[in-house]
């Protein structure tokens, strides 16, 4: 039994190995097509990979720098947004956003300060936060318990931990509700349009642009129902747009 498990171990290790070899294989051989200026097959390129489950800041700032340079402003915009995701502070995903998101007609949608204030950090980052303050606070009325002489010294700061807990715990749960129930629709077609009601024969509601921003209402078999900055709605296509998550 041991040595069937050592022969698995040692099989999902070449695996991996192997997977993580062809991804930087791929990922080279994107690059070289954007160094020689065949932005739009190595956009093709950066999205197979994609595809396939490999997804990293990286990769993601490079597909939109592909899709910018190929004249797709929407699809840059959803892959520099994808990025922000996973790295919010990255400087260089923040410039280039901000870069392709003033070439748009329409401008972007806003979210709240709040909102803003909640996707400097990841998810992940907001919860080892959260639980590291909890498991401070934690180690610290412990330590008062088991050594009483030190409650005086130590029962101010637990106190404030116990309030900064309470507090990252609410950022937490504020910024987990945010991500998984507030969503975003970028414009990834020129030819988008936005309908009265989700099917193709309703009047046209307002005009959208190619890396337009939408907030998501709701959403019907293949159609989204979108909200602009001004609270204009309307339904428009899956297929024309590309849905994130708002932070």
């Amino acid at each position: 039994m041991k040595r069937l498990l050592f022969i698995l171990s040692a099989v999902l290790i070449c695996a991996t190995t192997l997977l993580a070899s062809d991804a930087t294989a791929n990922f080279s051989s994107a690059n070289q097509l954007y160094d020689e200026g065949k932005f739009s097959q190595a956009a093709k390129s950066y999205e197979t990979m994609l595809n396939a489950g490999v997804v990293s800041p990286n990769l993601l700032f490079n597909t939109g720098n592909a899709e910018i340079k190929s004249g797709n402003l929407g699809r840059a915009i959803a892959a520099y947004r994808r990025a922000e995701l996973l790295a919010p502070r990255d400087v260089d995903v923040r410039a280039n956003l901000n870069f392709a998101r003033n070439q748009v007609q329409g401008g972007a949608f806003s979210g709240s300060h709040w909102d803003a204030m909640l996707g400097a950090l990841t998810l992940n980052e907001w919860t080892v936060l959260a639980a590291m303050a909890f498991w401070l606070t934690f180690g610290l009325f412990a330590a008062m318990q088991i050594r009483p002489a030190l409650k005086n010294i130590l029962q101010g700061p637990a106190r404030g931990l116990a309030v900064l807990t309470v507090l990252l715990c609410l950022c937490l749960g504020v910024a987990a509700n945010t991500h998984f129930s507030k969503q975003i629709a970028v414009v990834v077609s020129p030819d988008a349009v936005t309908r009265s009601g989700p099917f193709s024969d309703a009047q046209n509601a307002f005009a959208v642009h190619d890396g337009a921003e939408l907030a998501v209402l709701d959403r019907r078999n293949n159609w989204v129902q979108v909200a602009d900055n001004s609270g204009r709605s309307g339904w428009i296509q899956d297929g024309q747009v590309e849905v994130l998550p708002a932070i």
